[in-house]
């Protein structure tokens, strides 16, 4: 399975991009899909998450302005991000649990499958 994010670029603060994954190779239908993203020189960090069943769980620094979703007949998860500020530059990583789990985490090295990034810049 290879899951291949896209989407990003570059945008002026206050701007809006909105993010995609999908899923290639094997049949895979997780019940929980999230984003995550790196800045420069920091560590990997939760964005957000999104189950099967709906439920959504958000970073605090991303909230009221990130909305995850999903389309469940292709298993496809997006990020629709708006009101950007130069501090969300980062590369963002989509990311999926095993297919056998149902649990929301926020611990990266708990998610089983990701994709290679993809780059979103920021600028004030």
């Amino acid at each position: 399975v290879q899951l291949q994010a896209s989407g990003g670029g570059l945008v002026q603060a206050g701007g809006s991009l909105r993010l995609s994954c999908a899923s290639s190779g094997r049949p895979f239908s997780p019940n929980v899909m999230g984003w995550f993203r790196q800045a420069p020189g920091k560590e990997r960090e939760f964005v957000a998450a999104i189950t099967r069943s709906g439920y959504t769980k958000y970073a605090d620094s991303i909230k009221g302005r990130y909305t995850i979703s999903t389309d469940n007949t292709d298993n496809t998860w997006y990020l629709q991000m708006n009101g950007l500020r130069p501090e969300d530059t980062a590369i963002y990583y989509c990311a999926a649990r095993a297919p056998s789990i149902t649990v929301v985490t926020t611990t990266s090295r708990a998610w089983a499958y990701w994709g290679r990034g993809t780059l979103v810049t920021v600028s004030s």
